[in-house]
C-alpha cells in the first residue's frame, strides 16, 4: 500500500476519525465474517508469524530477519515467507541481503508448500497475521512505542488493520522502543498469557554522518521513526523529504535530490530499505544509515520459538 499516513491516525479521536467511523464498523464486520467463513490450511512445517495490527513501520521485517539468522545458528533450517506485492522489491532485496533463504509468492499457501517440499523445518511468515487461511503455530505481534495503536481505531478512521482485541490470539508482543507499562497493562487485560519483549535499533555507521548537515529522505510507513533515530544519535537534519510508503524513486528524482544536496552542502541520508530501491542507479552520493536490531531477553524468546520441531 503506497500512502502517506494521515496525521489524524495518531491523534486523539477527532472529526475526521468520527466521520470515517461508519466505514470502520463496516470493515470490522467484514473481518468478523471473513474469519468465520475462512477455512484454515494446516501445514507440517511449524509457522512462526511475525506481523502487526498497526499498518506499517513496526519492525516486523527486521525482526523476521533476526529470528531467521538466530534459528539458523541454533541448527534449524529456517525460511522466510513473503507474499509478493508489486512495488515491495525494496523489502525483498533487504531480506535477501541479510538472509539467504526467502520464498516469495503471490499465494502464501503455495510458498509454504514449497518450503515443506524444500525440506526447511521452520517457516517465518513475515507479515500475514491477517491471512486467516493459514494456521500458525506461534504469533508475534510488533509495535513501535512511538505510535503503539495510534488513535486506537481501525481503517480508515485509524491505522489499525484489526482491533486490539485480536491480541488475544498472540503469543508474543515485541515493542520497538522504550518500556511502556501503561500499554503493557492494556495488552494484559486482553491476553494475560501474553509475553512482552522490547527491541531497539542500533545505528552502525554513524561516523559517515557526524558533523554534517543532512538531507534526510524517507519513503516508509512511519518516516518520523527514521528521523527520530537520526536525532537520537546526535546527527543534524537540515531538511526532510517525505515520500509515500514503498515509493519507487525515479532516477531523475534522485538526481534532483543530489543536486539540491550539493547546492546546500548537505549530505544525503536514507534508510536501508529506501536505499535498496535506488541502489541500481549507482549514485555515489547516496548514503544510508545501517542499523541492527537488538531484542532484550533474546535467548528467552528464541527458546520459546525453538521448541517447534
Amino acid at each position: 500500500m503506497k500512502l502517506i499516513k494521515p496525521k489524524f491516525w495518531d491523534s486523539t479521536i477527532n472529526l475526521f476519525s468520527i466521520l470515517l467511523f461508519p466505514l470502520s464498523l463496516a470493515y470490522l464486520l467484514f473481518i468478523f465474517f471473513k474469519k468465520k467463513i475462512t477455512k484454515k490450511h494446516i501445514f507440517k512445517i511449524p509457522i512462526i508469524c511475525v506481523g502487526n495490527i498497526y499498518i506499517g513501520g513496526t519492525g516486523k521485517t527486521p525482526t523476521s530477519i533476526l529470528l531467521a539468522n538466530e534459528l539458523f545458528k541454533l541448527g534449524k533450517k529456517p525460511v522466510i515467507i513473503r507474499k509478493f506485492y508489486k512495488g515491495h522489491k525494496d523489502e525483498f532485496e533487504l531480506i535477501k541481503s541479510s538472509f539467504e533463504h526467502l520464498i516469495i509468492s503471490k499465494n502464501r499457501i503455495n510458498a509454504l508448500r514449497e518450503a515443506e517440499s524444500s525440506n526447511f523445518n521452520i517457516a517465518i511468515l513475515d507479515d500475514g497475521l491477517q491471512d486467516y487461511k493459514i494456521k500458525k503455530n506461534f504469533n508475534i505481534v510488533c509495535f513501535n512505542q512511538r505510535q503503539l495503536i495510534g488513535n486506537g481505531m481501525v481503517l480508515p478512521a485509524g491505522p489499525l488493520r484489526e482491533s486490539l482485541s485480536s491480541i488475544k490470539l498472540a503469543d508474543i508482543v515485541i515493542i520497538n522502543g522504550n518500556k511502556d507499562k501503561n500499554f503493557e497493562e492494556k495488552l494484559y487485560t486482553i491476553n494475560n498469557k501474553l509475553e512482552i519483549f522490547y527491541s531497539k535499533y542500533k545505528a552502525i555507521n554513524l561516523d559517515e554522518f557526524k558533523n554534517k548537515k543532512l538531507l534526510a529522505v524517507a519513503g516508509i510507513g512511519n518516516p518520523e521513526n527514521f528521523f527520530t533515530l537520526i536525532k537520537e544519535n546526535n546527527l543534524v537534519i537540515a531538511k526532510k523529504l517525505v515520500f509515500p510508503d514503498h515509493y519507487q524513486f525515479s532516477k531523475e528524482e534522485i538526481q534532483d535530490i543530489i543536486r539540491e544536496a550539493e547546492s546546500k552542502n548537505y549530505k544525503i541520508i536514507m534508510n536501508e530499505k529506501d536505499y535498496f530501491k535506488i541502489k541500481d542507479y549507482n549514485f555515489e552520493k547516496i548514503h544510508f544509515l545501517k542499523i541492527s536490531l537488538e531484542i532484550n531477553r533474546k535467548q528467552e524468546l528464541l527458546k520459546k520459538i525453538n521448541q517447534y520441531d
